[in-house]
């Protein structure tokens, strides 16, 4: 009864949500304490220790340093100067787009971030190329994406950190985001790649002459910052890699279980500030504090489920119910239903995780798959119009016969493909590993 309880609160959490516009962590916070210390009896210390401390720190230190490229402009400009080089072989503008997309996600702008600044460059190129509006959105949606899911970036962080929570040691937990960056950014290229060899697009684009102006130089504040952040996520990723390629060598562990991405990041938020690089006020404005809310919101109630025995339930009936060979996909179809609606990283992904676990260990499942699985289901159906995604592409259509156009083929036509190759990959990976 109390499991179904949660359950509903969870559901109710979403609903409400999208209905009022009010942060969804909220309404869980609400729910968690009145489901925890009236339903469960849980004192209200027990609720708010529920609170994920660790996951907030990260995610707050690492968009906190990040942000400087951001406030100062770092960022955009890398992206305009990526872009111009592609000018002399416009049939590779999609694949410029998807990566630049990539590359400034994965040096910790983030999703939102990129979409805010590189969507409307990339449509204004549609415009300019004859690019098709599809492909350039799903160039710049799933390569924001991808980039964000590298395993120092912010998705990517807030994976690793609900993976740790779940009972996954951190080496493992940095295998396992490693496995979901590569998996996102092989799914969209292929299907970037058959809208532009095989759809006829690359033809189009071959034919078309666009002008593109060069963009202004860094200045000496960008390259600065650009350096201090190749930097940061160098320290930050060379540990992890040193101690799976070196598992038996007494220094590089010790080194490696010193290793705080949290504590890195604020050090170099320090000296960012020291080298002002960036206005302290604007920085701290930048940090997604709704995502962090969200975030941390629903961890609680997904705790109190926990506590509840929910996802025990749950997990033993998906263990009964369903053959082992399609439990892959039915968590990739599970998964990309809930992001039309929800968000992947406060929603989806807080949700399906604490899942993985018990169903791998009693299925005989690689607990890697499952979580590609979900990240890609989820992040399939992300270029939906009434997901954050393609609201955000909609948003920044120049006029109103653009987003008249754009809309059914974000609906109809890259929802339903993106779907569609996550579940194949999803498959096909079942299979592999």
């Amino acid at each position: 009864m109390m499991s179904m309880l949660v359950v509903a609160a969870i559901v109710a959490a979403v609903a409400l949500g999208y209905k009022t516009k009010i942060n969804i962590g909220l309404f869980a916070i609400a729910f968690a304490y009145l489901i925890g210390c009236f339903g469960m009896g849980l004192s209200p210390s027990e609720i708010i220790g529920m609170w994920p401390l660790k996951i907030f720190f990260v995610i707050f230190s690492v968009c906190l340093f990040y942000s400087f490229a951001t406030v100062n402009g770092t960022l955009e400009k890398l992206a305009e100067h990526l872009i111009y080089r592609c000018r002399a072989m416009p049939q590779l503008l999609p694949f410029a787009v998807f990566f630049a997309a990539t590359l400034i996600a994965a040096m910790g702008a983030g999703y939102y971030t990129v979409l805010a600044f590189m969507a409307p460059i990339t449509l204004l190129l549609c415009e300019r190329t004859g690019m098709s509006l599809i492909v350039g959105g799903m160039a710049v949606n799933y390569g924001a994406l991808s980039g964000a899911n590298f395993m120092s970036s912010q998705s990517g962080i807030i994976f690793r950190g609900l993976m740790t929570n779940a009972g996954i040691s951190d080496n493992q937990a940095f295998i396992n985001a490693a496995g979901i960056f590569a998996s996102t950014l092989i799914i969209p290229l292929l299907v970037i790649s058959a809208f532009v060899f095989l759809a006829g697009h690359g033809r189009a684009l071959k034919a078309s002459a666009f002008n593109a102006t060069a963009p202004e130089p860094l200045n000496a504040q960008q390259k600065t910052t650009l350096w201090l952040t190749l930097a940061m996520m160098a320290i930050v990723l060379a540990a992890p890699v040193a101690s799976i390629v070196l598992p038996d060598n007494a220094t590089v562990s010790f080194i490696n279980a010193k290793m705080d991405i949290g504590l890195i990041a604020s050090i170099f938020s320090v000296i960012a500030l020291l080298l002002k690089l960036g206005d302290e006020r604007k920085a701290m404005a930048t940090v997604p504090w709704g995502t962090l809310i969200m975030i941390c919101g629903v961890g609680m109630l997904i705790s109190v489920a926990i506590k509840a025995g929910t996802i025990a339930i749950l997990a033993s009936w998906i263990g009964s119910s369903i053959p082992p060979i399609l439990v892959p996909v039915v968590f990739g179809v599970v998964a990309a239903f809930m992001s039309i609606f929800s968000s992947t990283l406060g929603v989806v992904t807080p949700a399906l995780f604490p899942l993985v676990m018990p169903i791998a260990q009693s299925m005989g499942i690689e607990p890697m798959i499952l979580f590609i699985a979900i990240v890609a289901g989820a992040q399939a159906t992300s270029i939906s119009p009434f997901s954050s995604g393609g609201s955000l592409i909609l948003g920044s259509c120049s006029n109103d016969k653009s987003r008249g156009s754009l809309f059914p083929q974000l609906l109809f036509k890259a929802a339903p493909i993106g779907f569609v190759a996550a579940l194949g990959f999803n498959l096909v990976l079942t299979f592999v590993l």
